[in-house]
């Protein structure tokens, strides 16, 4: 898994487990995170090298941020886009690029 952006809660529903130590997020993501997101962390967590602390820390944030996608409006319904729709704006925008 590649590291994303720290994803901010979507701040109308107030969700925001407690995730600021391992056994916060793997508790968060037992009870909330996508199916199979615990079992894909710890897979990545015991392949990591611990000393390598930006490893550690790009995983678990990747982790924090499936979580809270998962309980974002916006973030489930980007995800929910067909692949269609999304390749449908980026031609639109392409073209809108190209006309400037």
């Amino acid at each position: 898994m590649t590291a994303q952006p720290d994803h901010q809660p979507d701040r109308s529903t107030g969700f925001n487990p407690p995730m600021g130590t391992l056994g916060e997020l793997r508790e968060a993501l037992s009870a909330w995170g996508f199916p199979g997101d615990r079992q894909r962390f710890e897979q990545e967590l015991d392949a990591a090298d611990l000393d390598d602390l930006t490893k550690v820390r790009e995983l678990a944030q990747a982790y924090r941020h499936r979580v809270l996608l998962r309980y974002d409006a916006q973030g489930m319904a980007a995800l929910a886009r067909t692949t269609a729709d999304v390749e449908d704006e980026l031609r639109r925008k392409l073209a809108e690029a190209g006309a400037r």
